[in-house]
């Protein structure tokens, strides 16, 4: 039994020899569990010296070997041959024009928006040459940024036409967490990316590719979302730099900034809000020419390119921001100056209005809110005489005190002005209302005069005869 166990475990070592061979002829490796330091021989000696004199000498030239792991990786048509099936265009034609008007509709018909410089993204979007890519960039505040702000810089009629419009990113964890979100935002032209996984990953090929064929697409230099509200910018990636330097052409770069959408779709919130005002600044193209010489003398490296490129934009954007929040502060500051100069005229026409013709007490708005104010109408009416109302012997004092009765309940919902406001509105109402029914029937109240034609039997006396 024990020389059986000896052949055995002989027979074991020979296959893990074997197996050890094959490994390091297929693969040209070693497989060897023991790691060694390696032997000072002359050999590794002489190889060391000629790799410090090699370094030396490049750097006595002015120019070192280039050792960035950043290079142009060429991108063609068959990588996105899954986002161009039948079927996919087929939803993506339905679900884009539905989804972005109803965007649309929702920022213009429940919000105020402000749009400056709108014309500068549909000229590069419709008169821009045929196949020439298209690349918008903007500032990343609230989760709706795309598509309601892109909705509501596009006109309806452009957004019919699903194939023009554009591609966006978005990370793998948030948009396709699973089958059914997948499919609902890949048919509205959406690109898979995952966080971490470098400038050289799918999702920035699938985006490379449709810029090649000539598409659009938008992206977020940022990265993610504010972390302030929209006070600030963070910082440029390179992802950007590489859609821009990676292209087969070169692309038309549009920026654009945005405020106000902190307040539609604030942190936390599940749905968006309505009535908020929303400021968009869109900017010229962004030139990049001097930086497409540096990379034809192939002096700089491709990842300083990337970071000038995304250094540029960003500046961009810093400008575009700084005029958008001016923009929206004036915009405040108009409103709240329209909203004073309204109250003053009302106030104004309150104090000018003869309260005497009406049989009220002159109105006086007393500063103090604690003081009483008495209002005493006393109309006198006798059906008898050729011109009155429809009561007699009216003696009516109305007395409104700030400290009680139904005026203290409505206080704090009503300012004085406006609770006179709706007063004197309802007395011309009633005036005219009066002069009217004078009109049809001359010098007899209607109320008074209908009741005692009923009591005395006129019609029935009229329809015997």
């Amino acid at each position: 039994m024990a020389g059986d166990w000896i052949d055995r475990r002989d027979v074991w070592k020979d296959k893990a020899r074997s197996l050890q061979l094959r490994l390091r002829d297929r693969f040209r490796v070693a497989v060897d569990r023991h790691r060694r330091r390696p032997r000072l021989s002359d050999g590794y000696v002489a190889s060391k010296v000629r790799h410090f004199v090699l370094r030396v000498r490049c750097l006595r030239g002015g120019s070192l070997p280039p050792a960035s792991p950043f290079y142009r990786k060429r991108v063609d048509g068959s990588i996105d041959a899954t986002e161009n099936s039948v079927i996919l265009r087929m939803l993506q034609s339905v679900a884009v024009p539905v989804i972005g008007n109803v965007c649309h509709v929702f920022m213009h018909g429940l919000n105020h928006i402000q749009i400056f410089g709108a014309e500068k993204l549909h000229n590069a979007l419709s008169q821009r040459p045929k196949g020439k890519p298209l690349i918008t960039v903007s500032n990343h505040v609230a989760s709706i940024d795309d598509p309601f702000v892109m909705a509501s810089l596009l006109p309806p009629n452009v957004m019919l036409n699903s194939q023009s419009l554009r591609w966006t990113l978005c990370a793998t964890d948030r948009c396709f967490k699973n089958p059914a979100t997948s499919a609902f935002f890949r048919s509205v032209k959406v690109l898979p990316v995952s966080r971490g996984d470098g400038i050289y990953q799918k999702g920035m090929d699938l985006a490379l590719s449709k810029l090649n064929s000539g598409g659009w697409v938008h992206i977020f230099p940022e990265g993610s979302r504010s972390r302030d509200g929209g006070k600030t910018l963070g910082s440029m990636k390179r992802g950007v730099g590489r859609l821009v330097m990676d292209a087969d052409n070169m692309p038309i770069v549009v920026p654009f900034v945005h405020a106000g959408m902190q307040e539609i779709m604030p942190i936390g919130a599940n749905f968006p809000r309505i009535g908020k005002m929303v400021t968009i600044l869109v900017g010229d193209p962004i030139q990049f020419d001097d930086l497409l010489t540096l990379d034809s003398d192939r002096v700089t490296s491709r990842g300083s390119l990337y970071d000038a490129i995304s250094s540029r934009i960003g500046q961009r954007l810093i400008e575009l921001k700084v005029q958008v929040d001016r923009l929206a502060l004036e915009h405040a500051i108009q409103i709240l100056e329209h909203t004073a100069c309204n109250e003053e005229r009302a106030a104004g026409m309150l104090q000018q209005v003869d309260w005497e013709a009406f049989g009220m007490g002159s109105y006086i708005l007393s500063k103090d809110k604690s003081s009483v104010q008495t209002i005493e109408i006393q109309p006198e009416v006798d059906l008898n005489q050729p011109r009155g109302s429809a009561f007699s012997d009216l003696n009516c004092s109305m007395r409104f005190s700030y400290e009680g009765g139904i005026v203290s309940r409505i206080k704090g919902y009503m300012e004085p002005t406006e609770l006179m406001g709706f007063a004197a509105r309802g007395l011309f109402m009633t005036r005219k209302a009066q002069r009217e029914i004078r009109n049809s029937i001359q010098e007899v109240a209607p109320l008074q005069a209908w009741k005692q034609l009923l009591e005395d039997g006129f019609f029935r006396q009229r329809n015997q005869n």
